[in-house]
């Protein structure tokens, strides 16, 4: 029999939310989750799609956010599958103050909480405001520029599902060249959403010199909570976006939420960093490098590119020099340190 005397250091890896094992760890390292104290931003019995990556994260950004701020937060919603699956009147899932008035104006109604706060002299109390790509990198943009500009005390957190999916799918800024959704259909000389459109909305976040920028994704759920919690230790304008799949609209197993946002990262497709001050300070690194057709098989909204006997290899060709641009640009294969 084996000496058992001797000791041994036994490591744990992360395995899908990172809560499984995380007792296990030590204490500095444990997630918000993993707390038998925690916050509880949203409670359970919200109307969130079987697999939705938006309520997992916004659930886990929220609750980093109200222990940071010692529950004194205020949150202010877009109109979004965010807000609809949350308060379907007269019920709300909320355990925190919470307020809706527009698609467009989250950031500019977020502004005013902070101000009145501030005239309150309760600068104790965080705001929060919140949307999804169509409510944040379209019909809010210009709000959301007017917030960065005047460095308003808000963070904002934007959950990326890459299109319009609370009204049936539709093309929004953030969604990936290529895809199809119910308004770029896979037809024609440029089936699904075509090359050239779109904006990536951290990158214009850090062109306003704010103080903090980063981006997270559900798969990396402790990840999240270390950034919103970083993005709370600052004042003045901030802003997190989020990766969010949606099984519904891309065409995903309702289980497949947390792999398929892995492979975005994995590939190159959506890259994990922080920037202060407009510069880029830290990136996550690709644990196991996959070329871009291992994300976007799996997806019915890329089945176009995948027909039997007619693979669109110049169009997968196209998203992985993208994939590549991202990894050399935010240095994603440098090597991991002991820590991750």
């Amino acid at each position: 029999m084996a000496n058992t005397n001797q000791e041994q250091r036994v490591r744990f890896y992360q395995k899908g939310t990172f809560t499984v094992g995380n007792r296990l760890v030590d204490k500095e390292r444990r997630s918000v989750q993993a707390s038998m104290d925690r916050s509880n931003a949203i409670t359970s019995g919200h109307r969130a799609c079987q697999g939705c990556g938006e309520a997992l994260g916004a659930r886990y950004a929220l609750d980093t956010a109200m222990r940071a701020a010692n529950s004194q937060i205020i949150a202010c919603n877009a109109t979004g599958c965010l807000e609809v699956f949350t308060t379907p009147y007269p019920e709300t899932s909320w355990q925190i103050p919470w307020l809706h008035s527009l698609f467009g104006n989250a950031p500019a109604v977020a502004t005013g909480v902070a101000a009145a706060m501030r005239v309150k002299g309760r600068e104790d109390v965080r705001v929060i405001a919140q949307g999804g790509d169509g409510g944040t990198t379209d019909i809010g943009f210009g709000c959301l520029s007017g917030m960065f500009e005047r460095n308003d005390d808000v963070l904002y957190l934007c959950y990326d599902n890459e299109a319009y999916m609370n009204t049936g799918v539709q093309r929004s800024s953030a969604t990936p060249p290529t895809a199809r959704t119910a308004t770029t259909m896979p037809l024609g000389e440029e089936p699904g959403n075509v090359f050239g459109t779109g904006k990536f909305m951290p990158r214009i976040a850090m062109a306003h010199n704010i103080p903090y920028v980063a981006t997270a994704s559900v798969s990396n759920l402790h990840d999240l909570e270390a950034k919103v919690e970083k993005a709370m230790s600052f004042r003045g304008a901030r802003y997190l976006h989020v990766f969010v799949p949606c099984p519904l609209g891309w065409g995903l197993p309702a289980d497949q939420t947390i792999k398929i946002a892995r492979l975005a990262h994995e590939c190159g497709l959506f890259p994990l960093f922080q920037a202060e001050h407009g510069v880029v300070t830290a990136s996550v690194p690709i644990r196991k490098q996959v070329p871009v057709e291992v994300y976007l098989k799996p997806q019915r909204r890329f089945a176009h590119l995948f027909k039997k006997g007619a693979v669109d290899e110049e169009r997968i060709a196209r998203l992985q020099a993208i994939a590549n641009a991202n990894i050399q640009e935010y240095d994603l294969l440098h090597e991991l340190s002991d820590d991750l």
